[in-house]
Order: structure tokens, then C-alpha cells, then sequence
């Protein structure tokens, strides 16, 4: 009995044990989870932030040459079917807030404007948008006038059009907000603005999809560019057509038009020099439809 007894007492007291023990060793581990996720979350950043560096880095090696005697070279260029560039770091090339002109197509010109214009003064300090490096600085007496281009490290090319002066040289290293020019009203100018575009081989990019010059700020720290939204042109009679934004590009004879924010029928049909029939009947539209933006209107 007193066996009995005394192996009653040790299961008793391993079992005591074990209890004691298990509450703790539950904690640490119910502890120890989250702690597991918060290590997990903060490598996902730091591995994303590096990501992010590696691609800011090498996001220039689309371009495979580099020409510094014209503004667009790249008609044998493949553009890539999406391509994200880094916003980050960057400098308004005016402290000018006024746009005078929109990216769009002119229908009294008949032709696309494929940039954006911004009211300054002769004589005011234009700098560049993002670190980069100058790859053509020249004269262009029926357009730009004298103008700048700049590559830059995010994939993005900028020019700055009717300079009456410019403060760079051909294959010079720029930093964000470092002057590159004077403001003008040189070329095919009717008054002195900056002429600004945003280029990706090539392919115009509206500016006000990338900066917002009101707020003297960028519209966000990315910008996605789909190939998609662009089409080339039906013809090109020099490589300075390049490429045409789907807002205004041909493709088999037609007409596109990519609708905005704000964009209404008639407002488009007055933009584009038609009429509201006309554009209704080309869309099987109705005059009261209701249009939605980034659609594609065919005219």
C-alpha cells in the first residue's frame, strides 16, 4: 500500500508540474507570434524599399542609345507594355503655378500639343524636374525654339522648350532643382511661357499626370505608364512624330480620343473641332450617355 501510495503522490506531482508549466510556455508562444509577424512585415519593407532603390537605379537602361541631335530619336525603340517611374525626388521645373496651354489636341492648328505651358517671364530660372544628364541642348527655330533634354535616372526624358537662354552643355550631369535654362519666348512661341513635356521613348506623356503645377507638387509617388494607352501614329514622315498618346492617335484611318476628368461630349466635341452627332454616332453613343474616364473615344 504504501508503494501504491507513494506512486500515487509522484503522477500526482508530475501532473502538478506539467499544469504549472504549461500556462507560461503557452504565453511565450501565444507572445511570440506577433512578434514573428512584425519581424516578417518590417523584412517585407526593407526588402521592398531596397527593390524600389535597385529599380530607381537602373530604370534608364530601356533607352539603348543615346543621340544628342534630336529630341526624338526612338522610332525603332520598343516601348515596354507597362513601366513604373519613380516621381520621388523631384523639383518643379518653375515656381510658376499659371498653365496657359494643355497637353491635347489644337483643333485650330490641327495638330497635337504634346506638351504642357506654363506662364513665366524671360529671364526666370527654369531647373531641372529629377537628377539626370543632358542629352541634347539646341536651336529649333519652327518649334521649340532653344530647348533642353534631359534624361533622367527614373526613365522618364524631360524637355523645356522657347529658352532664351540655356545654361548646360551635351552629356553635363544635372541634379533635381539645378538651373538649366532661362525662360523664353523663342521658336514658335506667341508670347514667352515654358514649353514642358515628359517623354518615355519617346512616347509623350501628359504632364498633369505627373505633376500638378496649382500645388507645385507631384500627383503621387508613382506613376504606372501602359503602353495600352498609347497607339502609334497611322504615318510618320521623321522620327519626331514618335509616339501619339490614345487621346489623339490615328490607327487605321480613325481618330482616339482618351476622355479626361471633367470631360463631357460637348466639351470633347468642341476640343476636338466636331460635332456632338458625329462623335455619338462614331461611339453608338446617345447624346445623353454617360462617358467615363480613361474611356476611348473614336472620332
Amino acid at each position: 500500500m504504501n508503494l501504491c501510495f507513494l506512486k500515487k503522490i509522484t503522477i500526482g506531482l508530475l501532473m502538478f508540474t506539467a499544469g504549472s508549466f504549461s500556462c507560461p510556455a503557452q504565453d511565450l508562444i501565444a507572445n511570440q507570434a506577433p512578434t514573428d509577424r512584425r519581424v516578417r512585415s518590417v523584412d517585407s519593407v526593407a526588402l521592398q524599399r531596397l527593390l524600389d532603390m535597385q529599380t530607381y537605379e537602373h530604370e534608364a537602361d530601356i533607352y539603348d542609345s543615346w543621340d544628342n541631335t534630336k529630341a526624338h530619336p526612338y522610332a525603332s525603340e520598343l516601348i515596354p507594355d507597362s513601366f513604373r517611374i519613380d516621381l520621388r525626388g523631384f523639383v518643379m521645373p518653375t515656381t510658376s503655378t499659371k498653365v496657359t496651354s494643355r497637353y491635347g489636341y489644337r483643333p485650330s492648328f490641327r495638330r497635337m500639343h504634346k506638351g504642357l505651358d506654363i506662364k513665366v517671364y524671360t529671364g526666370d530660372t527654369i531647373v531641372s524636374a529629377f537628377d539626370g544628364k543632358v542629352r541634347v541642348v539646341r536651336y529649333d527655330a519652327g518649334g521649340y525654339g532653344y530647348y533642353v533634354v534631359v534624361r533622367h535616372k527614373n526613365g522618364l526624358e524631360t524637355i523645356y522648350g522657347h529658352l532664351s537662354k540655356q545654361l548646360v552643355v551635351a552629356d553635363q550631369e544635372v541634379k533635381a532643382g539645378e538651373p538649366i535654362g532661362l525662360g523664353g519666348n523663342t521658336g514658335r512661341s506667341f508670347g514667352s511661357h515654358l514649353h514642358f513635356e515628359t517623354r518615355l521613348l519617346g512616347a509623350a506623356i501628359n504632364p498633369e499626370l505627373l505633376f500638378d503645377f496649382p500645388a507645385q507638387d507631384v500627383t503621387a509617388n508613382f506613376f504606372t505608364f501602359r503602353k495600352a494607352d498609347y497607339l502609334p501614329a497611322a504615318s510618320s514622315s521623321s522620327a519626331n512624330n514618335g509616339r501619339r498618346m490614345a487621346s489623339t492617335s490615328k490607327k487605321g484611318g480613325s481618330r482616339y480620343y482618351k476622355v479626361r476628368k471633367g470631360d463631357t461630349l460637348s466639351s470633347i466635341s468642341k476640343k476636338l473641332g466636331i460635332s456632338i452627332n458625329s462623335l455619338c454616332s462614331s461611339n453608338n453613343l446617345k447624346r445623353n450617355s454617360t462617358i467615363r474616364p480613361k474611356q476611348i473615344l473614336r472620332y
